[in-house]
C-alpha cells in the first residue's frame, strides 16, 4: 500500500477579502509524478505555499506524511525549487559545488559543521541531474537550464522524499526543455522520487507524468494522466476560462 505524502481536505484560502482557493481536496502518494496545471492567477503559487507550511488556510486540513502540517517537523523530507529566473542573481560569486552543498543546511541546521561525506553527497546529487562535470564552474557561467539542474541538485542533497518544482522550465531554452523533463522522469522512475510539478502550460503534460491536477481556484480534475487525455477541449476551456490545447 502506497504511503500518502501530502493530503489536503477542503482547504480554502483568501487574501483579505479576495478568495484565492476554495475547497481544495487531493492527495499525493509515494512514487507519484503529479503535474498541477492552471492559468496565471489560478492559485498555484498559493497552493504551494500552503503545502510548504508558509501560510495557513482559513479552513480545511493539510497533512504531510500523515501528520497535521502544524506538527510536522521533518522539513528535510521535502525539497523545493522555486522559479529561479525571477530571483537568482547570475553574478553571485559561487561555484556549483558551493551552491549544492548549501542545501545541506536544511538537514544539519545553520552554522553547524557539514558531514564528512558532504563532498560525496555533492557528487551524488550532481550526478543525479547530469551536472557532475560542472562542479567547479561558477554558477553564473551556466545556461538557464543548467542552473535549474544545479538548484534541483541542491534540493536533492538533503535526500528528500518529495520534490516540489514551481515552474521549473522558466528561463530554459525551448530546445532544452525536453531533456530537462527526461531528467525529472529519471529521478521519478530510477530514484523513486515523488515529484510535484507546478506549471501553467498544458503542453508540459507528457507521458513522463503519472497524475494531473487542473487548478483554477478549485480542483476541476485530479487523476491519472491517461484519464486527463480523454478530457474534451470544451471541458478544458471551461476550467481555464480561455481556449487551450493539449499537445501530446
Amino acid at each position: 500500500m502506497k504511503k500518502t505524502f501530502i493530503e489536503l481536505q477542503d482547504v480554502s484560502f483568501q487574501y483579505e477579502h479576495t478568495k484565492v482557493l476554495h475547497n481544495i481536496s487531493f492527495k499525493v502518494e509515494e512514487g507519484d509524478f503529479l503535474a498541477i496545471l492552471g492559468p496565471n492567477g489560478s492559485g498555484k503559487s498559493t497552493l504551494l505555499k500552503l503545502m510548504l507550511g508558509l501560510i495557513k488556510p482559513i479552513s480545511g486540513e493539510i497533512k504531510l506524511f500523515d501528520e497535521p502540517i502544524q506538527s510536522f517537523r521533518h522539513r528535510e523530507w521535502i525539497g523545493y525549487v522555486s522559479q529561479k529566473s525571477n530571483a537568482f542573481n547570475s553574478a553571485f560569486p559561487a561555484t556549483v559545488e558551493e551552491v549544492v552543498k548549501s542545501g545541506l543546511a536544511k538537514k544539519v541546521g545553520l552554522f553547524k559543521r557539514l558531514p564528512k561525506n558532504s563532498n560525496d553527497l555533492v557528487e551524488k546529487a550532481l550526478s543525479a541531474v547530469g551536472m557532475e562535470k560542472y562542479q567547479s564552474r561558477n554558477i553564473g557561467q551556466l545556461s538557464g537550464g543548467q542552473q535549474q539542474r544545479v538548484f534541483i541538485a541542491r534540493a536533492l542533497i538533503a535526500e528528500p522524499k518529495l520534490l516540489i518544482l514551481d515552474e521549473p522550465t522558466v528561463g530554459i531554452d525551448h530546445e532544452n526543455v525536453q531533456s530537462f523533463y527526461d531528467m525529472l522522469a529519471s529521478l521519478n522512475e530510477e530514484q523513486q522520487k515523488t515529484i510535484i510539478l507546478v506549471t501553467h502550460d498544458v503542453d508540459t503534460v507528457s507521458n513522463r507524468i503519472s497524475h494531473v491536477a487542473c487548478l483554477n481556484q478549485t480542483i476541476h480534475f485530479h487523476g491519472f494522466k491517461k484519464e486527463f487525455d480523454t478530457l474534451s477541449p470544451d471541458q478544458l476551456n471551461n476550467w481555464y476560462g480561455h481556449s487551450v490545447r493539449k499537445i501530446h
